[in-house]
Order: C-alpha cells, then sequence, then structure tokens
C-alpha cells in the first residue's frame, strides 16, 4: 500500500467513531462486510442479510445503502 493511500485510510479513521473498531482495516482488508459499488459517489449498496444491524446503513425502498467513510473508500479505491 502506498504512503497516499496509508493517509487517506488515516485521515477517514481519525475523523469517525466505528462500532466494530475497525475490524476492516485491522483485518488487512480481509474481514469486510458485503457491499457493492453502485456508482454513487458516497454510497454502496450494502449487501448484508440484515442492513439494519449496521449504523452506516441506510434505507431506501427494497435496498439498503452503506454510508460508512472508510468501507465506501475500500470498496472505491482498493476495489475490495
Amino acid at each position: 500500500m502506498d504512503e497516499t493511500t496509508k493517509k487517506e485510510l488515516k485521515e477517514i479513521i481519525d475523523g469517525m467513531h466505528c462500532p466494530k473498531d475497525f475490524i476492516c482495516y485491522e483485518s488487512g482488508f480481509e474481514t469486510l462486510c458485503r457491499a457493492k459499488d453502485i456508482g454513487v459517489e458516497r454510497f454502496l449498496e450494502c449487501m448484508e442479510e440484515d442492513p439494519r444491524k449496521c449504523l452506516f446503513s441506510v434505507p431506501v425502498g427494497v435496498a439498503s445503502l452503506c454510508q460508512c467513510p472508510l468501507r465506501v473508500y475500500i470498496a472505491k479505491k482498493l476495489n475490495k
């Protein structure tokens, strides 16, 4: 991982509270919630079985969107 990416990740982490203690970052991006990039700048589609359990999930019609800044960065910049 390059220095720019490390810096951007640190800035995101420093600016938020994570109820899961940043397990996605701490696991080296091995433990990630299921989400799909849908081409919307600050959102992903949440693909978890019960999105209501996540503080970052926003219901939109029959779908749910993920607005976790860290998860969005991981999906869009790191393709994970």
